[in-house]
């Protein structure tokens, strides 16, 4: 191990606001893992390897055995919620695990009641909120979170913790002035404006108490110039924004391939049915709004029309998303794409995916909540833009763009690792095999 990372002992609390589909179907899943043994499919820090030096060295350890993450063993959960049931009544509600399987953790789910959350309608309009905090001012707000965040790690006996946030998102919001520096922020926090939304909140009552804090949805959240420095300041690390699930999961792995090929794409056609309470919110246009930035930002960062004009200049890219309440939690994804080919020759494909959100969302909180954890161990602070693998909306610094290619984004969190295990880096160049060769006749 290398000696700048601080063993991860002790206990590590995750608190989680939102105990919906999501942060219930994460903490069922491990749960799960812990007493049956069940498999954490789709984590990278658990089931992913890592290639460590030359290829004819073939070490190639799994993420979990290279890196000191936390054990799963050691991980204690919590939360905030606007509802009042238990993990287990809630996700027994979100109805993304068998009963089955939920009854055989029903002990240690039901034990983990929400602690009443910060809301604020005007920025989920489709939700009515009842398990709430009293306090109406925002600074007030921001001092019960610290207060239950000190209560929790105390009560749990938690050397450390990690906010994940997991709730629903929030109405669309641009950078405003009570967002460009910490004293406007903190001067915005007294006088109880209306620009700072919930998430806010969370945020800068982590990040002040040097608690990492990452972003599972598309608010603007930690992406604000007062809460970087913050991070900063405090030494702090902060990720987002939005779990990369679904189909922007295969945009970004489809769009590199296709730009790779030197392929033209016309246009790209996104619809999407969901029926839990994340298509309930984004029910509301101005929810939907924030979402749809998000997800539209995508295909224009990995193709970069203004470099290859003849092959994407006039892509035309739509995104739908309908609320349909009988697929609950399953969520069906159709996308048409107009791609041309030599001489301009077209071609279209399909997609038809029928995805589970949350068993596609849970292993990201993991993998985020672990690897966040790490990194305040190895004191890093500020956007760690070696997460984006796990985002639609990558968090990064000013003035850089964001990397959507997933394959480049798994590269740089692969690198990244060997970094801060003192591993050489792999560019993936291998002339040398083949110029030791040459060498040798």
């Amino acid at each position: 191990m290398r000696t700048g990372i601080d063993s991860p002992d002790g206990r590590l609390g995750i608190l989680m606001p939102g105990l919906g589909a999501v942060a219930t179907t994460f903490i069922a899943g491990v749960e799960a893992i812990r007493t049956h043994g069940a498999q954490p499919v789709g984590s990278l820090t658990q089931m992913g390897n890592i290639r460590l030096g030359k290829r004819t060295e073939n070490r190639c350890p799994r993420i979990r055995d290279f890196v000191p993450l936390a054990p799963l063993d050691d991980i204690v959960f919590g939360g905030w919620d606007v509802y009042q049931d238990s993990v287990y009544e809630s996700a027994r509600n979100a109805r993304v695990l068998d009963p089955a399987l939920l009854d055989s953790v029903k002990q240690p789910l039901d034990a983990i009641k929400p602690m009443p959350a910060v809301f604020d309608p005007a920025f989920v309009p489709n939700l009515d909120g009842r398990h709430v905090k009293p306090e109406t001012h925002a600074m007030a707000r921001v001092d019960a979170l610290v207060e239950d965040m000190r209560r929790f790690r105390e009560e749990h006996r938690c050397s450390r913790l990690v906010v994940v946030w997991c709730a629903s998102t929030e109405k669309y919001l641009e950078e405003q002035d009570v967002h460009a520096t910490l004293d406007a922020f903190e001067q915005g926090l007294r006088d109880n404006h209306p620009a700072i939304a919930p998430s806010m909140l969370y945020a800068y009552a982590a990040i002040s108490q040097g608690i990492p804090f990452v972003n599972g949805a598309p608010n603007l959240t930690c992406d604000i110039p007062a809460l970087v420095d913050l991070a900063l300041k405090t030494g702090t690390p902060i990720g987002g924004k939005d779990f990369k699930t679904g189909q922007t999961l295969m945009k970004t792995i489809l769009a590199p391939g296709l730009q790779a090929r030197a392929l033209g794409i016309r246009g790209w056609f996104s619809s999407n049915i969901l029926g839990n309470r994340d298509g309930l919110v984004l029910d509301h246009p101005d929810n939907f709004r924030t979402k749809e930035v998000s997800k539209l930002g995508v295909l224009e960062d990995i193709l970069r029309p203004e470099l290859s004009p003849e092959l994407y200049g006039e892509l035309y890219h739509k995104v739908r998303i309908n609320y349909y309440p009988p697929h609950g939690d399953n969520k069906e994804s159709w996308d048409n794409i107009d791609i041309f080919g030599w001489l301009g020759y077209p071609m279209q494909i399909k997609i038809n995916f029928l995805c589970r959100d949350s068993i596609l969302a849970a292993p990201i909180a993991l993998d985020l909540a672990l690897l966040i954890d790490l990194a305040k161990r190895a004191g890093m602070s500020g956007t760690q833009e070696w997460l984006s693998f796990y985002f639609k909306s990558p968090q990064t610094a000013p003035g850089l763009r964001p990397e959507h290619d997933i394959f480049r984004q798994l590269i740089k969190l692969q690198n990244t690792l060997r970094h801060l295990m003192g591993e050489d880096l792999i560019t993936h160049l291998g002339l040398d095999y083949y110029q030791e060769l040459v060498e040798a006749l």
